[in-house]
Parts: C-alpha cells; sequence; structure tokens
C-alpha cells in the first residue's frame, strides 16, 4: 500500500510539473503568433483547396486558384515575420525535447537530446515560401499539395514545442488525415534535408 501510495504521489507530482512546462510554453509561442493570423490564413487557405479541388467548373477553379494567391503571400509575409521575431526568444526556451517520452522538463534534463525551435521555424518559413512562389512552376494542385505540407510539418513542429512529437503527430491524424511520415515525405527537399539534419532524424 504504501508503495502504491508514493507511486501515486510520483505520478501526480510528474503531472503538475508537465502541466507547468506546457503551460509555458504555450504561453511564449502564443505570445508570438498572436501579433500574426497565421492560424486564420491556414485555414483560409486549407478550406479554399478543398473548395477548388471539388469544382467541376474550369473557370470557377481557376478564379478560386487566384483568389487564394493573395491569401498565400499573407501567409509567407507574416510567418517570415514571426520566424524572425521568434528567433529573438532565448535560446533555453526554445529547447524543444527528441526523447520518444514526454519528461517533465525533459529539455533541461537532457539538453544534448533537444532541438532548437528557432532554426526549425526559419526551416519552415524558407519552405513555405519557397512553395508560395512556386519557383518550380507546379500546377495549382501541386502548388496546394507542396504548400499544405510544408503548412502541416511547421504545424506539427509548434505542437511538438507545447506537447510532445507523440500528441503533435496524433493531432495532425486526427485534424488533416495524414500521418507525420506522410508530411516530412511529402515536404520539399530542401525542406526534408534541413529539417532531418537539425533534429538529427
Amino acid at each position: 500500500m504504501e508503495i502504491f501510495v508514493l507511486a501515486m504521489l510520483i505520478a501526480t507530482g510528474a503531472y503538475t510539473l508537465k502541466s507547468k512546462d506546457e503551460r509555458r510554453r504555450i504561453a511564449l509561442l502564443g505570445s508570438h503568433l498572436g501579433n500574426y493570423q497565421i492560424e486564420k490564413l491556414m485555414e483560409t487557405l486549407t478550406e479554399g483547396y478543398l473548395r477548388a479541388l471539388a469544382e467541376n467548373d474550369p473557370v470557377r477553379r481557376e478564379q478560386i486558384w487566384q483568389l487564394l494567391d493573395s491569401s498565400e503571400l499573407k501567409l509567407c509575409d507574416q510567418f517570415s515575420r514571426f520566424a524572425a521575431e521568434f528567433s529573438k526568444v532565448d535560446a533555453l526556451q526554445a529547447r524543444v525535447s527528441r526523447l520518444p517520452v514526454s519528461i517533465p522538463f525533459a529539455d533541461k534534463l537532457f539538453p544534448g537530446a533537444t532541438f532548437d525551435l528557432r532554426k526549425v521555424l526559419s526551416i519552415h518559413a524558407q519552405g513555405i515560401t519557397q512553395a508560395a512562389q512556386n519557383g518550380l512552376e507546379r500546377t495549382p494542385k501541386g502548388k496546394a499539395f507542396a504548400l499544405s505540407a510544408e503548412l502541416f510539418l511547421m504545424q506539427h513542429s509548434c505542437h511538438w514545442f507545447c506537447k510532445s512529437k507523440a500528441v503533435a503527430s496524433a493531432r495532425m491524424l486526427l485534424r488533416h488525415k495524414t500521418t507525420y511520415e506522410q508530411v516530412l515525405a511529402s515536404v520539399a527537399p530542401d525542406t526534408r534535408q534541413a529539417y532531418c539534419a537539425l533534429l538529427g532524424a
């Protein structure tokens, strides 16, 4: 019985510490994201892409693609500014644990098993901008697919920072019906290479 009580106390303490750390991370990221409309623009684009892909009339479909161009440019500008702003955050505050399990303050206990969110956001900013600029001259559908992959991976990184990789991957599967591995395979080779090199994947 004493062992059970001790285990419960340890579990409760660990959960409290983990929750406190998560609240700090969410508040930090939110304090910077709150200055932008990134999430709203992502929602606009995601819904717009689905509308365009479901449209049978070629003229109407082309009009939708053209209307989305301005939202893509806005998102690129806002995310680049957000990444530049977040790059000024203290390095210790931007660490993200690469451990497979969620441990309270793992980034401080195991600093060697972390990556820097500031650098990841910079990679995402480049990937998002390159996909939107469409230098490879993809079709509108191909461009939408490429940009969506970049945005979903960026969103995964933000959720990973706030919670854990497991939670981020579960959210991606629930919201976008796709896995972390599928999204990583779908981003531009430059994004994937830089991202994997930074995470040591």
